[in-house]
């Protein structure tokens, strides 16, 4: 909450892009730092959850009433609705689906991929700052490791982790390969830059649209493969089970255009459905796009998936915060690795830019606790992402790296080349998920979990570049490893999953008034799957 702050006016005419700063305070103890003021640590914002695998255990307020709630239907529901079978279902159409698809069909496998929206249309091309892999000479896999689980608090499973980072330099081939750009050096060789909690310059990037890039490669390698067949504007609303409900054979779409189900039958399901931004939690604005609601954890809960790190999430430190149209909106991690400094309303510097993103996060979220950040007209308030000293110090910087910033600001009247920008953090990142293994599969037989879904790679804060990594790492093993699953296919697909976690509501006292996943936010649409 803010306790006051400077007016925006006020603070436009106190700043000085030539004064001179002092180093910021160092910080002693951030763990009491993040227990004051980061979200996560709010008294409100979690409650322990009564069913499901993970009962008893915490949980953030909006995501356990969406994984405690009934299913959208039932087995009349299925009555009559067209069935299609498949080797390898694939729930989601951002970069993890892809690279899965890619994966499964590249080894002969009869390949569907669904996705809420359109091909594309995801948390990936909201990505800008880059992807992290260890190739640099004074760099090593090791400490790409060791620097994932210092950011995550130690919470990350170093399996996974090192999975991850040895797959970094074999990625990043992989998708120049298939035409991603990255910006070079004079002589040629990659570009990489520091970010925080990183020991080494290890991000790789595309200017300041990275995800976008990798997301045009990994569509148009999907489109033009035979092998991979696409349905578009087709949300899954629950997933199948065999006789018992202990396997997962397949799933239940419907449509957005005409509110029809649809059945698919697979050996293997993987879900690739993303975050859950558009939840809100905490009342937050998110830098997340339209379709993220948290719909795979929702499916993957109720057919009996273990979860992990459910009160665990990312606010990225530089959201905007004016004009009010672009709130959320991202400013790129990169800015401040090229050395944008933050400032609060008295124009001083109060923590290092560059430490890990929660600790960041709650440091923003004291200045305007107490009273020393900036406050618009509407109440909203934050601090300064300090770009025209960046501009000075670099001249050209902005244009030349972050040109997508520098459109998005100017198309609102704001140059940042001149005019510091105000920033608020902004919910962005689901750090827990799915627990998996090394291949993406979980705790249920033939359902896998790739992406932003997935737990246990990134603990409790994840730094900058390593989601890029994580969806193409864990989403060529899952391909992989879900063509393995092949048996004889499933005798019969039910529903029987969903009868017995809707017992376990009833037996909870719990009510059954709530329908989810939710599919879109409401503010988003009003339509059949909203009934």
């Amino acid at each position: 909450m803010s306790n006051g702050g400077t007016p925006l006016a006020q603070a436009r005419a106190l700043y000085r892009v030539d004064s001179e700063l002092a180093a910021p305070p160092e910080l002693a103890d951030p763990d009491t730092l993040l227990n004051a003021f980061h979200p996560d640590h709010l008294r409100s914002s979690v409650v322990k959850l009564a069913v499901g695998a993970n009962a008893g255990e915490n949980c953030q307020r909006e995501l356990a009433q969406q994984l405690q709630a009934e299913a959208f239907i039932d087995e009349a529901d299925l009555a009559g609705a067209p069935v299609t079978d498949t080797d390898v279902l694939i729930i989601g159409g951002g970069g993890a689906g892809c690279a899965a698809a890619l994966a499964a069909a590249g080894r002969g496998a009869r390949v569907l991929l669904v996705t809420k929206l359109r091909l594309g249309d995801s948390n990936t091309v909201m990505a800008e700052g880059g992807i992290q892999a260890a190739i640099e000479p004074d760099d090593s896999i090791q400490r790409h490791i060791q620097d994932t689980l210092r950011g995550g608090h130690h919470a990350g499973d170093p399996e996974l982790v090192s999975a991850m980072a040895q797959d970094g330099p074999e990625v990043i081939r992989w998708l120049i390969e298939e035409g991603m750009q990255f910006e070079q050096t004079a002589s040629g060789d990659l570009h990489t830059r520091k970010a925080g909690g990183m020991s080494a310059a290890r991000i790789m990037h595309c200017r300041d649209y990275t995800g976008l890039e990798m997301m045009r490669v990994l569509r148009e390698a999907v489109i033009q493969h035979r092998g991979i067949e696409v349905w578009e504007h087709s949300p899954a609303v629950e997933l199948l089970s065999n006789e018992r409900g202990q396997k997962c054979v397949g799933a239940v779409f419907t449509s957005l255009l005409d509110g029809r189900f649809r059945i698919v039958r697979t050996h293997s399901v993987i879900l690739a459905t993303g975050g859950l931004g558009r939840l809100h939690l905490n009342n937050f604005p998110t830098s997340n796009h339209l379709g993220a609601t948290g719909d795979g954890l929702v499916l993957a809960y109720r057919i009996g998936a273990q979860l992990r790190d459910l009160d665990s999430f990312q606010y990225h430190p530089t959201g905007l915060v004016h004009p009010p149209y672009l709130s959320g909106k991202l400013v790129t991690e990169g800015v401040r690795a090229a050395g944008a400094l933050m400032l609060n309303a008295a124009g001083q510097r109060f923590v290092d830019e560059l430490l890990p993103r929660d600790i960041v996060c709650a440091a923003i979220l004291r200045e305007c606790a107490e009273g020393r950040g900036i406050r618009v007209d509407d109440g909203r308030v934050g601090v300064w992402l300090d770009t025209p000293r960046l501009e000075r110090s670099q001249p050209g910087m902005l244009e030349r790296q972050f040109p997508k910033l520098l459109a998005r600001t100017q198309m609102s009247g704001i140059d940042p080349r001149s005019e510091p920008l105000l920033i608020h953090p902004t919910l962005h990142y689901q750090n827990g998920g799915v627990v998996i293994d090394v291949n993406g599969a979980t705790t249920v037989p033939g359902l896998f979990a790739v992406g932003e879904l997935a737990g246990g790679i990134h603990g409790r804060n994840r730094i900058m570049g390593n989601a890029l990594l994580d969806i193409i790492s864990f989403g060529r093993r899952a391909g992989v490893a879900a063509i393995s699953e092949h048996d004889r296919g499933p005798k019969k697909v039910t529903l029987e999953h969903v009868n017995q976690a809707r017992r376990a509501l009833t037996l909870a006292g719990m009510p059954l008034t709530q329908r989810a996943p939710q599919i879109l936010p409401d503010y988003a649409a009003k339509g059949i799957w909203n009934r």
